[in-house]
């Protein structure tokens, strides 16, 4: 009865997953969800009005295009295509651009689910108990049916965990295999971000134990680290090529029907300029001054707040356990040079918890030793807090407090979180191409502060379309936000043109000392914004709602 009930409770988490994906989610957790894949991928597929992020220009190119190209690239492909056959006279819009990736990420987490039922029983753990903890939490709801490469890397990780912990149905160490698919995964792993090397270090530790255990040949183990090498120059090799064909400027029309390329010019491309996105990644990132850019942390920062941010007790859990672990093998080691028996090692295979501890704080402290730290950097770990909760049913007694914690989760991130600037852009979308906007042409101004980066793809603008103008303020002071405000107010260039002004509640007191008028204001209900959050008074009053909603605001041409 409590095996069909955890089977039951599974199946109605994964029905939340698909469907609060389809919804859509409004959360907005990090730009990096859009400009490291869809965004780029509507430019250069759809021939939209994109931004394109630095990290994938031809003068600082430190991502590969592979993995964009393989999951938006491929869903904006199949949306196209459904366009010019006449399948749907509407398939490219706003929503589709939205929820066609974010799909294609949320089917893949499910990899993450078959990962799971596979090692559980491996590392004593019930399958069924262990899914459910790992489909309730926000981090699955949410992260992993986002367009991160975060994700890719948790799968990733995943599938590299289920290829080293093979045994047999007796409990027994299996003979060590699949070679090359380690080989693949992790040179994949490194190309989407060479992070994934911490997360690859311990498993492949372990996989390499296994051929001491298993006390094969030297052939065999010579014959098993070839097969791997040469896997993992192969799969290099398409990335580099791939990579130097996106940044040599062939465009990606060429690489969905290469054969109209001949092969001299494929040739002449590839000689021009080697691509190594990698290594282009890492010079950038071992720079302190680079990371300082994009924020500097205590290098405590994933131990002491991201951990617990992402997995709340179950981090908690993970660090007790650690500490008395600890404890315990620095008493065995004294209590042996004390007796003189030499170094008593950690068994990994025969105790499953080390091994598991290991493959959550390796890598742990590995991302630690930067000073970029973000939490999202920390939701591959997932799979093995699971499997390390749920054995020996250490999470059980903690079930009410995991419940409440992801809940809450799933409604910060999956709602609250930069929640109406998604809805917001959709909005703008539908008002756009209206049929009256398509009949009399307008020009159009969106001008966002104090929000994320909003991601222009989702306007569905034709990459040839000159009139709609976005500017994006940031963060800007309250000087120079009125500053360009009035600029627009002053400067209507046509009797049809319309500018909006699109600021969180928290900021509306801000705009109204701009000296301008508006008309048709509309508030999108909810958005918190943690750089502007709202004054804890004003959430009591009867104005609460302005204080957690996104406004869109017309400027009055007429006044």
């Amino acid at each position: 009865g409590a095996a069909m009930g955890a089977r039951g409770l599974w199946a109605l988490l994964a029905a939340l997953r698909a469907g609060w994906c389809l919804l859509p989610q409004a959360g907005y957790l990090h730009p990096d969800e859009f400009f490291q894949s869809p965004e780029v991928m509507a430019g250069d597929i759809l021939n939209l009005q994109v931004y394109y992020p630095w990290e994938f220009l031809s003068s600082s190119p430190c991502r590969t295009v592979v993995f964009p190209l393989m999951t938006s690239g491929v869903t904006y492909w199949v949306i196209k295509s459904l366009q010019q056959l006449d399948v749907c006279s509407s398939c490219i819009n706003s929503y589709t651009l939205l929820v066609s990736p974010r799909l294609l990420f949320t089917v893949f987490s499910f990899m993450l689910d078959y990962s799971v039922y596979r090692l559980a029983p491996l590392w004593e753990a019930d399958p069924w108990k262990a899914l459910v903890l790992l489909a309730g939490s926000y981090v699955t709801l949410v992260f992993y049916t986002r367009t991160f490469t975060n994700t890719l890397e948790g799968l990733l990780f995943a599938l590299l965990m289920v290829l080293v912990s093979s045994r047999k149905s007796g409990g027994s160490l299996a003979e060590p295999t699949s070679s090359p698919l380690i080989g693949i995964i992790t040179t994949a792993g490194f190309f989407n971000r060479p992070t994934f090397l911490a997360f690859a270090l311990m498993p492949l530790l372990y996989w390499a134990g296994l051929f001491v255990d298993s006390q094969k040949s030297i052939k065999t183990v010579i014959n098993n680290l070839l097969k791997l090498v040469l896997c993992a120059c192969f799969t290099a090799i398409v990335f580099i090529t791939a990579d130097t064909f996106y940044y040599t400027s062939m465009s990606l029309d060429n690489l969905y029907s290469i054969k109209k390329t001949s092969l001299l010019d494929v040739i002449g491309q590839l000689n021009e300029k080697i691509i190594v996105t990698p290594f282009n990644f890492l010079s950038y990132n071992l720079n302190p001054h680079n990371l300082a850019l994009h924020g500097s942390h205590p290098r405590v920062t994933h131990v002491t707040v991201n951990g617990i941010m992402l997995f709340g007790i179950l981090h908690i859990l993970a660090i007790g356990a650690g500490f008395k672990l600890l404890k315990k093998y620095i008493y065995q080691l004294l209590w042996v040079k004390a007796h003189d028996h030499g170094s008593p090692g950690l068994l990994v295979h025969s105790e499953h918890s080390p091994a598991l501890l290991l493959f959550y704080f390796v890598p742990l402290a590995f991302l630690s030793l930067f000073s970029h730290q973000e939490p999202r950097f920390l939701i591959p770990l997932i799979l093995p807090l699971v499997l390390f909760s749920t054995s020996r049913n250490r999470a059980v007694k903690w079930k009410h407090i995991i419940v409440v914690f992801n809940v809450l989760g799933a409604l910060l991130f999956g709602c609250l979180h930069q929640g109406g600037l998604i809805p917001c852009l959709l909005h703008l979308e539908q008002l756009m191409h209206s049929p009256e906007s398509s009949t009399h042409p307008r020009h159009y101004t969106l001008l966002f502060a104090h929000t994320y980066m909003p991601p222009r793809s989702l306007l569905n603008i034709r990459e040839r379309d000159t009139h709609i103008e976005v500017i994006d303020m940031a963060g800007s002071e309250e000087k120079t936000l009125c500053q360009t405000v009035r600029q627009q107010a002053n400067h209507f260039t046509c009797d049809d043109c319309r500018v909006f002004v699109i600021i969180p509640g928290t900021v509306r007191a801000t705009i109204t000392k701009c000296g301008v008028s508006f008309k048709n204001e509309t508030l999108i209900f909810p958005h918190l914004s943690m750089e502007d959050p709202p004054q804890i008074p004003f959430l009591f009053s009867a104005n609460w709602r302005s204080q957690l909603g996104l406004y869109i605001l017309q400027l009055d041409r007429e006044q």
